[in-house]
Formats: C-alpha cells, structure tokens, sequence
C-alpha cells in the first residue's frame, strides 16, 4: 500500500480513516508522521513520504503527531489475512514473543535464523523486530501514563522497557514529550482516590462500521459459566497470560470497544490488548471484505443491511479447540455444560474484582489427566478429546496465532474424530484463517438454502470460491440470518 504514492496521497488529502494503519504519513519538513486521518492541514505532496509502519518511521527519525496520535490507529488488516512468515512474525511481536524470548526466540518460533526474520521483516515493514517491539513498547507506555496513575517507574517495566532511562528516552523521542509532559496533557496528574491495583480502563479503535449483535451475541451465547459471561452490557472473560492471570470487560461502543482491565501482573498489558483486539477481529479491512462479498448478488443484500460483520475468535487457541470438539453434534447449552465441567473439575482459581468470574479455562497439561469415564459423551468423542489434549500438551500439535494455517489443517484432520467442520471451525475462530469455510455446517446451508445459494457442500463450495479470500466473513453473514441466540446481544 505505501508504495502507491498516488493512492496514499488522495487517502491524505481526503483524511481517509479507512486507511489508518495501512500506512503512515511522514512530513519530511516537520519531521513528523501522521495517521491518514490527521486533522491538520495536509502537508505538499513533495513533503509526504510514506511508510508501511509506526516503527519505520520511529527508526527513520520521524516522532508521532500529538493531533492525530498515530500511534492508536488500528493495526493493519494485513498481517491477520497472511500466513506467511513476515505476518505471523508480526502477530507473535504484538503477542509479546520479542519482550519475553527476544529476536532469536521469534526466529526459532518461524523456523527461520534470525538473519532471515530480520531481512524479511525490514524489506516489508521498513523495521526490524527489535524496532517493531520498541515501538509497540512505546504506544502501551503511552497508554498506561495517559489513562492510569501508575507511578513512572511502574509505568515503565510495566511497558516491557528494561530501564527507566531507555522508557524517558524512547517517550521523549517517539512523542516530543516528556512521560510526566504526556500526563500532563491527559489531565492524569497524579493520584485522585482509592483504585483498584492492576486495573486500567482504555479504548480500542476499530475500522468502522462494527455491528456487535453477531460478534458479542456469539461469545455471550457460547460463554462457559465460570470461565465467561455477559454482565452489565459487557462481555466478560478470564485469561490466562505469560505473567499472570487477568480479567477484562469488553463493552462494544459506537465509535470504539471500552476495555477495562484486571491484571494480577502489569507487564501482561500489552499481550491482554493484543489478544483481546485479535478475539475481536478488530483490525479488520471492512471495506475490503464487503466489497468482495457484494460481488455475488444473492450475498449482497446481506451485506448491505448489516455491513463490517467481524469474525468472532478466542483469546486461546487451544481452549478453543478443545471447546470445538466437547460441541461436536450438540446444541450450544450442552457444549457449555460440557465445558464448565471441565473448568470446574480442573481449571484455575482465579479472583474477579467483581466477582462472577472464578475459573480460567483449564490448560492441556491440566487436561492430560482427566479420566475419560468422567466425560459424560460417547466413546468416540471422549478418545477425539484425549488425543487432541494430549497432542496439545506434549507440543506435537501446535496452535496459536502464528500457526501456518494449511500445516495446522493438516495435523487436526489426521486425528481421530476430526472432520472437515471441526478442522475449519478451528481455522477460522482460533488461528484466523479469513478463507475458512463451513459448507456443512447446518446453519450455513439452511441460510444458503433461503437464500437461493446451492445447500449442498460441494455446490455451495464452488459457488464461495468468488467470496475468496473472505470465505469465513461470508460465514459469518450466513450465519446471521438465523434467529439463534448467537445473533443477538443479551438484554
């Protein structure tokens, strides 16, 4: 996208917010880089130069515009579409791999050196990952002084900055400020009252529009009591996260998605967002979704009366396969009852400053005892289970968001009980395939059959091959013309 000048100019000049993200702006005569948005005056072409990320411009010397604030512009829609290895580098960076394992554990996590990381990820995204790391350090820094009372120092580690004199001297270079400047600004002077340690309240962007009847209503729906539930106009849910644990409430808003979190350890910040954004499906390209799916005429009237729909995810990939499968051939309640057994029997305590929430999802190594006689389902699906736990625990089948999407496919139909639904329910909703498709799903084909689409799979899967590479949002509208709880927020 960035090296369409053309294209990016008349983005800037016409303050496009759909392409926010997409690229950034950097105006060589300020020194400044903006979002495509930015309220300012656009700069003269021959003073625009455009850059693929927030890092490339941070590493070229250019510091973020204090007006349009870059830096919370959604994250481009491109690395959550790609399963090669620059964009699944991308997402283990935003999931926090650099911070905790460094450079050389990211390469190892791809199968690559780190040599080759380095020269991908720089070719593509004018960075390398430490860049790529710094910069996500220093937009969470950001967050934390602007919307919490966190002394500095806390502030600080919290960021994933390994000293105080490199976070004063990467806020101070990245935004022009000082930290306590930046709070300053906020109006977050300093303590004002009582506080519940470890929790912070902030905004995540979205490309507009996000209708959150079919995105929340399918999380409320499939909420496992204990683990997650639907209170005061929220979902709300535990996670599990590399330094602790955590409760988060998202609330879908007009303009953003309000997310307040409680974290046992401050250092998970960054991650809970990234996971949080990712169930969301949030740095979506609606435009470019709907505008594929419009293409087939008997799609298009769904697309129309409720455009930008997302694709619900998880914030756990293998919590969610292991939920697939306890679903397998049963209604939404008894999956749920399945599941909190499970959570009850063998997950985690976990406290909820709210209460409500007591359990998080009990993990594979967790699961790899669990006696099958306990499991209250057929024979055939108790040994799908323990297969799949026991592939999950010992790290033979590895799922996350940096799966390669077609190896991941591969490995789940080569175990017992795993067909064509439960591998691509599994590709769609925990590793982020937007090119899955459920053609046998009962939902689908009596949409499809309503619709005057072909019902059968391999009819209707012909047909979907013009709704490529956006099969799973296609789904997803599908779905939508059912009256099932799924499709609806809770009262």
């Amino acid at each position: 996208m960035h090296t369409d000048t053309e294209r990016c100019v008349r983005a800037v000049q016409s303050k496009d917010a759909r392409f926010d993200g997409w690229f950034f702006t950097a105006v060589l005569t300020t020194r400044i880089y903006c979002r495509p948005s930015c309220p300012a005056v656009p700069p003269k072409v021959e003073n625009m130069t455009f850059l693929p990320s927030a890092a490339a411009c941070q590493q070229a010397g250019f510091r973020a515009c204090k007006r349009c604030r870059p830096d919370t512009s959604p994250g481009s829609p491109e690395w959550n579409a790609r399963a090669d290895a620059v964009a699944r580098a991308v997402r283990l960076i935003q999931d926090g791999v650099v911070d905790r394992e460094g450079v050389p554990g990211l390469a190892t996590r791809l199968g690559y050196s780190t040599r080759q990381v380095e020269r991908q990820l720089t070719a593509e995204l004018g960075a390398g990952p430490l860049a790529l790391a710094r910069a996500q350090r220093a937009q969470t820094a950001r967050l934390l002084i602007e919307t919490s009372e966190l002394p500095m120092g806390d502030v600080a580690f919290a960021a994933g900055f390994s000293s105080i004199r490199t976070f004063n001297d990467t806020v101070r270079e990245v935004f022009a400020l000082s930290p306590s400047e930046l709070r300053q600004r906020s109006g977050k002077a300093g303590p004002r009252g009582p506080r519940i340690p470890g929790t912070i309240s902030l905004r995540l962007p979205f490309r507009a529009p996000l209708p959150p009847d079919n995105l929340f209503g399918h999380l409320a729906a499939t909420a496992v009591p204990g683990v997650e539930e639907w209170r005061d106009g929220a979902y709300r849910r535990t996670l599990r996260l590399p330094y602790g644990t955590g409760v988060v409430a998202l609330t879908p808003q007009p303009d953003h998605i309000g997310c307040r979190l409680a974290l046992t350890d401050l250092r998970d910040l960054t991650i809970a967002i990234s996971r949080c954004r990712w169930m969301l499906d949030l740095d979506a390209d609606p435009e470019a979704v709907d505008e594929q799916l419009r293409s087939d005429p008997l799609l298009a009237p769904l697309v129309d009366k409720s455009p930008g729909r997302r694709v619900p995810r998880t914030v756990d990939a293998a919590e969610f396969a292991v939920r697939a499968v306890l679903g397998q051939q049963v209604s939404t309640a008894a999956a749920r009852t399945h599941a909190a057994r499970l959570a009850t029997a063998h997950g985690e305590a976990v406290e909820d400053p709210l209460g409500g929430l007591t359990r998080l999802f009990p993990s594979p190594q967790a699961l790899a005892a669990l006696d099958p006689e306990s499991l209250a389902m057929p024979r055939t699906r108790r040994t799908t289970l323990t297969t799949l736990v026991a592939a999950l625990a010992d790290g033979s089948l590895p799922l996350g968001i940096d799966s390669d999407w077609e190896a991941a496919r591969a490995q789940l139909s080569a175990l017992p009980g795993f067909g064509p639904w439960t591998t691509e329910v599994i590709a769609m909703r925990a590793l982020g395939d937007p090119d899955a498709f459920l053609p046998s799903d009962l939902g689908v084909r009596r949409a499809a059959r309503g619709l005057g689409l072909p019902s059968t799979p391999a009819a209707l899967t012909a047909r979907a091959a013009a709704w490529r590479p956006w099969r799973a949002y296609a789904v997803q509208y599908l779905w939508a013309t059912d009256d099932h709880a799924i499709n609806h927020l809770p009262a």
